[in-house]
C-alpha cells in the first residue's frame, strides 16, 4: 500500500535554517544544516534500496507560497501563505510503498531522529495511507 508521510514546520523554521533564529526556533549552524541534508540523503537512499521509496520533496517556505479560494462572489480570493488559520504547514514529504502501517511507522520513527539544533521545535510526522481504490478527486 502506498502513504504520503509529512513532516511539519514553520515559516521561523525555515527562518532558523537560514541563520535567523527566533524565540520559536534556534538558528541552524552550516554544520547542522548539513548534518539534517546528509540525514535525509542517507535515509531517501535507504528507502530507494528496499524499494519503498516512491517520491520525496522539501516544499519551499511559507513566505512563497499562495492560498486561492472561492469568494462569495463566485471570484476567485488570493491570500499569501498556504493556511489563514495556522502557523504549521506541510514542509515535506515522501510517498512510500510500503508492506504495512507497521512498516511506515517504523521510517516515521527513523524521521524524528533527524538531526536538529538544541531547543529546535518538534513537529509530528503525519502518516496518511493513500486511496488507491481508483476514486479520482
Amino acid at each position: 500500500m502506498k502513504y504520503l508521510v509529512m513532516v511539519q514546520g514553520t515559516q521561523a523554521d525555515y527562518e532558523a535554517m537560514r541563520g535567523n533564529g527566533s524565540a520559536h526556533s534556534p538558528a541552524w549552524s552550516e554544520k547542522e544544516l548539513q548534518a539534517m541534508f546528509a540525514f535525509m540523503g542517507q535515509l531517501n537512499d535507504d528507502l530507494a534500496e528496499t524499494g519503498e521509496f516512491v517520491d520525496g520533496q522539501g516544499l519551499v517556505e511559507p513566505a512563497r507560497t499562495r492560498l486561492v479560494t472561492g469568494g462569495g462572489d463566485g471570484r476567485p480570493v488570493i491570500s499569501d501563505g498556504p493556511y489563514g488559520e495556522t502557523k504549521e504547514l506541510l514542509a515535506g514529504y515522501w510517498v512510500l510503498d510500503c508492506a504495512s502501517l507497521e512498516r511506515v511507522t517504523e521510517i516515521a520513527e527513523r524521521i524524528t531522529q533527524c538531526p536538529a539544533p538544541a531547543g529546535a521545535p518538534v513537529h509530528p510526522v503525519v502518516i496518511r495511507p493513500i486511496d488507491d481504490s481508483g476514486c479520482q478527486v
